[in-house]
């Protein structure tokens, strides 16, 4: 596997943790992940992508509030603030302009950030990003990303257990019905899902902020706006709620195109690269 590299650099709000690989003075493809988790979860596709266009310099960093990286400042933070403090973490690194890869809660802030600084995003590529009627929206804000507090029975690591587990089974997972049971995921192993708890619970106070601001934003006003060169990725395994709406929310984007993808690594970062190229 490539080597990714890790490191951290400070904006107001504290240090932003980042993974990276590649070249060091290629173009910037910046990757943002879904949520709860953290930059850890792209690094097979950051693996992939150094095989299939080795000249790209590949940046992932954890949103504020995820993994590593300091909280958001304010309580409800909506997807353009997030958008706005990683344009801060660009010019912290010095890095003008990019090309981005947005994967579920990194889809909506990707689209905000072409949207804040079209000047400074070449391409968008959208990896899992839908919408929501009103009814769902409303009860995904107040069910699915519960604000929790560590408690001193431990209580809170039982819980961070079982909200990845059944994330994999449902969606919502919340909602534990045949109707709502996922047939196209396997369920994570042992050590996949010790990994990804152990990222939940690194920023277990604050993981909610992203994911709330995630629920609240509206794609189908937002997308139409953009002005940035689009890809939509239509992975084989990705959420029904969100595969009937991709093509939807593709043709609302002027000069979108859609790729159908392979869900593996390989698959995606072939797609990526042919797009970028």
């Amino acid at each position: 596997m490539a080597q990714v590299d890790r490191a951290f650099a400070r904006i107001d709000e504290g240090l932003v943790h980042y993974r990276h690989a590649g070249i060091a003075d290629g173009p910037v493809l910046l990757m943002l992940h879904a949520s709860p988790g953290s930059s850890r979860g792209l690094e097979p596709l950051m693996a992939a992508l150094t095989g299939a266009k080795p000249d790209l310099r590949l940046i992932a960093p954890d949103t504020l509030g995820n993994g590593d990286s300091a909280p958001p400042a304010p309580d409800e933070p909506e997807i353009s603030y997030f958008a706005d403090r990683l344009l801060a973490f660009l010019d912290r690194l010095g890095i003008d302009r990019v090309a981005i890869y947005g994967t579920h809660t990194g889809a909506r802030i990707a689209a905000e950030c072409a949207l804040q600084a079209p000047r400074r995003i070449s391409h968008v590529v959208f990896d899992g990003i839908g919408d929501y009627d009103e009814e769902m929206r409303a009860l995904l804000l107040d069910r699915y990303a519960p604000e929790v507090t560590p408690g001193e029975y431990g209580e809170h690591l039982i819980w961070a257990f079982n909200f990845i587990r059944d994330q994999a089974l449902h969606y919502p997972w919340f909602l534990r019905d045949p109707e709502h049971r996922l047939m196209t995921r396997a369920v994570p192993g042992g050590q996949e899902m010790h990994e990804r708890v152990v990222e939940l619970l690194k920023s277990i106070s604050s993981y909610h902020k992203s994911y709330r601001a995630a629920f609240a934003y509206r794609a189908s006003e937002r997308l139409p706006l953009l002005e940035t060169q689009a890809t939509f990725l239509d992975g084989q395994a990705e959420l029904p709620v969100l595969k009937e709406k991709l093509r939807k929310l593709a043709a609302s984007v002027r000069g979108a195109q859609v790729v159908e993808v392979e869900t593996s690594p390989q698959g995606k970062a072939a797609a990526i690269a042919a797009t970028l190229d």
